[in-house]
């Protein structure tokens, strides 16, 4: 798949750490003067936020709403790279034990109420503590203690160096809230720093937000609110943006993209992407516990076919890591080509020659291709006697599966992260807080996070991943498949969002309507 702006340069930018400095070259950039236009974006979107508690959002439509709706410590710019949020700086200790950051000044949360030190050190125990269920609770694995020596200042002390810290710090999921709000309050009336608030919401139809004119970036929204229209299908988007309904959508499948351009009236951009689509493997249920039944699938498919099949052939078969910097070779895994005779092999080493049979998890409404890669999936490895027992679930209802690891396989796609710690750490860690989800964990891949989060050195850090991704292949922890694009569609009187790698529509707080 062709990169384009997303260069190994930028995202090695991005990756720079706990053992790097970083400022803000401006300092605290309060907003002033009146945004350049209002009006309302309507964003047509295919399901409904499962949830509006940040430190849980693990679903895509969730996650792009309340990023707009929170601040976080870092964040990052249009090209990855990990730049100033809610911390204006942040310095390491001399031996990377200790990240003291300095706050921006004179941040509210949308209550009005003051944001400071003590929100900080709030927030990231609570994510800490394994009693909240946050998803990010991982990345925060070398922080021993959080200190607020006064109003502007948190140290953060360390077990020992910890490289992909400041990008972790980057995700919704380490959302600063205020001290005073509990999850409870916080799923009915979100409370954040971010450029918008909440405006109202109509459960699975929309959900409108407003733009925040105490918000601390150096611009403020020049749109007075974004609409999340909920639209079952991205067929039916197109027609809406047609109609003049909706202006913009972010579409997954390349067909409804070409249909969506070919009108005339509406523009599509396409960009790279670090998400993957992947056949998650859970190696803690039933015939999958067996390394050599896993082999056997991971040697029965032809990623290439799904690709075409689902995807018209836009993007490219992947490994496990995605990001530039540090991208998998998906080459150097057991089969990268398809081997019915290695797959019937396997399946005779677990002593199951007849074949065996899956459960699969399918969600349906969340993006748009992944019925037709069930599909495929299915019948690809029915010729290798493995039977994939498709269940087709709405977004939801899959999120709540795969949360509680309520699953043989689940056909997903998942996001990527500039990072690969982020990307995995939580997963394939033995004491990472979704270990339960992936199904897989070994001591081996505990050492090699720990010597990845260790050290700064570049080349010394993808040396590292590449035997993470190793040792992952070579096991069949997960099947992973392909990376594709998204497809930003808008109306000719948008103008100013920047789609982003990532996924992120954190550029909605840029984005006008004439």
């Amino acid at each position: 798949m062709p990169r384009g702006a997303v260069s190994a340069v930028c995202l090695t930018a991005a990756l720079s750490l706990a053992l790097t400095a970083c400022s803000s070259s401006s300092g605290p950039a309060p907003a002033a003067g009146t945004p350049a236009s209002g009006g309302s974006l309507v964003v047509g979107v295919t399901s409904d936020p499962d949830t509006l508690f940040p430190w849980k959002a693990t679903q895509f439509t969730a996650v792009n709403v309340l990023q707009n709706l929170y601040g976080t410590l870092t964040e990052f710019d249009k090209d990855l790279n990990v730049v100033p949020g809610l911390a204006e700086s942040w310095q390491p200790s001399e031996d990377g034990k200790k990240l003291t950051l300095k706050l921006r000044q004179g941040v509210t949360f949308a209550d009005g109420s003051a944001f400071d030190s003590k929100d900080v050190k709030a927030s990231l125990d609570k994510i800490m503590d394994e009693k909240t269920a946050a998803v990010a609770r991982a990345s925060l694995a070398s922080v021993k203690s959080v200190e607020a020596p006064d109003a502007s200042t948190v140290v953060l002390e360390l077990t020992g160096p910890d490289a992909a810290l400041p990008a972790n710090l980057a995700t919704v999921n380490m959302a600063m809230l205020s001290s005073d709000d509990t999850e409870e309050k916080l799923t009915a009336t979100p409370n954040g720093t971010g450029p918008f608030t909440l405006g109202k919401r109509v459960a699975s139809q929309s959900i409108t937000l407003t733009r925040n004119d105490k918000y601390w970036g150096a611009e403020k929204p020049k749109v007075a609110s974004v609409e999340f229209r909920v639209i079952p299908d991205e067929s039916s988007i197109v027609s809406a943006m047609q109609s003049g309904n909706v202006q913009l959508a972010v579409f997954n499948d390349p067909l409804v993209a070409q249909t969506a351009e070919g009108g005339g009236t509406i523009t599509v951009t396409k960009t790279p992407q670090l998400n993957y689509h992947v056949l998650q493997l859970n190696a803690q249920h039933g015939d999958l516990k067996d390394v050599n039944v896993r082999l056997a699938i991971q040697c029965a498919i032809d990623r290439k076919q799904v690709l075409d099949t689902a995807a018209l052939g836009e993007g490219e078969v992947t490994g496990p890591i995605t990001a530039p910097a540090f991208q998998s070779d998906p080459n150097k895994r057991p089969c990268p080509n398809r081997d019915l005779a290695k797959a019937a092999e396997y399946l005779g080493k677990a002593g199951k020659p007849g074949g065996v049979t899956v459960k699969t998890i399918v969600s349906q409404g969340e993006y748009a291709t992944s019925v037709n890669e069930a599909q495929n999936l299915k019948a690809q490895l029915a010729e290798a006697k493995i039977n994939l027992e498709l269940e087709v679930l709405e977004s939801g209802a899959f999120v709540d599966r795969w949360v509680a690891a309520d699953f043989d396989a689940a056909v997903a796609l998942n996001g990527g992260r500039p990072d690969p710690d982020g990307s995995y750490g939580r997963y394939f860690t033995s004491k990472g807080n979704l270990n339960k989800v992936a199904g897989y964990s070994s001591p081996e891949l505990d050492e090699l996070f720990a010597q990845g989060k260790a050290t700064s050195d570049q080349a010394a850090r993808k040396a590292v991943y590449d035997k993470v991704a190793a040792e992952l292949e070579n096991n069949a922890a997960w099947i992973w498949l392909f990376a594709g694009y998204t497809y930003t569609a808008t109306t000719a009187n948008v103008s100013g969002f920047t789609p982003m790698a990532s996924g992120s529509l954190q550029y909605l707080r840029t984005a006008s309507v004439r």
